[in-house]
């Protein structure tokens, strides 16, 4: 049985994400960090780790880049999950003794609008995920607070869910990334996540993205990272699509003459928008 590594608990987005991505029977193993997602990994002690790396709303989480970086993983596989948000309470709580609301400070921030228009004087309390939120107010039997996560972990824990659907915009996506110690180029890959450097010179970017445009790839993602330690340096962590493998190889050989450094952290097969709900 593979082993897969998730951030948060049972319950979590993280771990609806590896289940829905590899269709079969996983060992899920929690952590309480990125970073020591990317170690268990990094040791051996799983197959997998599955990681969160944008979110249509909240955007990118830049610290997880300079993980895979760091810990030279490499990503095989993205799936995208639809996220739904509830609000959940322990059961037989009143909406009216609602004081506080506890989740993960994304959810929260995904979630804004209808907590300022149902619970604006409420304190906000922000918890590590979504799951362990919800595991705490089930524990903890408070009969004050609610928790904002998706409905599997109100069905683990016992919770009543009072309002369905609560995020701001109802097209949320979290796009998760599938990571391993080795890459692998299989002949259906058509996306690659790479990270490159450039010289701080006029027209340095520019050039990198005409040598994408004539090799027919399509830039999907680009984002700028400042370089610790080199003022007004930055690194560019890129996602690009192609229809060619050939064209892609042709692509790379002329970027790898144009940038200062070259890092290509996964070959991979695009995931779907729209099929998996959180």
């Amino acid at each position: 049985m593979k082993k897969v590594a998730i951030q948060g608990i049972a319950g979590s987005f993280h771990e609806d994400a590896a289940r829905k991505y590899f269709q079969e029977d996983v060992e899920i193993v929690e952590c309480r960090s990125f970073k020591k997602v990317c170690q268990m990994l990094d040791e051996d002690k799983v197959n997998y780790s599955v990681m969160a790396i944008e979110n249509s709303i909240a955007g990118s989480l830049l610290a997880n880049y300079g993980l895979i970086r760091d810990y030279h993983l490499r990503v095989i596989g993205e799936i995208y999950l639809h996220i739904q948000m509830n609000l959940m309470v322990y059961p037989g709580t009143k909406r009216s003794n609602i004081r506080e609301i506890h989740s993960h400070p994304i959810a929260l921030k995904q979630c804004a609008e209808y907590i300022d228009e149902k619970f604006g004087d409420v304190k906000l309390l922000e918890k590590s995920d979504t799951a362990g939120a919800a595991r705490e107010l089930m524990e903890e039997k408070y009969d004050y607070v609610a928790s904002i996560g998706n409905l599997r972990s109100a069905e683990i824990y016992g919770l009543q869910v009072i309002d369905k659907g609560i995020e701001t915009n109802k097209k949320n996506y979290t796009r998760f990334l599938i990571l391993s110690k080795h890459g692998d180029m299989k002949p259906e890959n058509d996306k690659a996540s790479l990270c490159f450097e450039l010289g701080h010179y006029h027209g340095a970017l520019a050039n990198v993205l005409n040598i994408f445009a004539e090799h027919k790839i399509n830039l999907t993602k680009i984002q700028s990272i400042p370089i610790i330690g080199k003022p007004n340096e930055y690194s560019f962590h890129v996602d690009i699509e192609f229809s060619s493998i050939e064209d892609y190889e042709k692509a790379l050989h002329k970027v790898l003459k144009a940038v200062s450094s070259l890092a290509i952290l996964g070959e991979y097969k695009k995931g779907e928008i729209g099929i998996y709900q959180g």
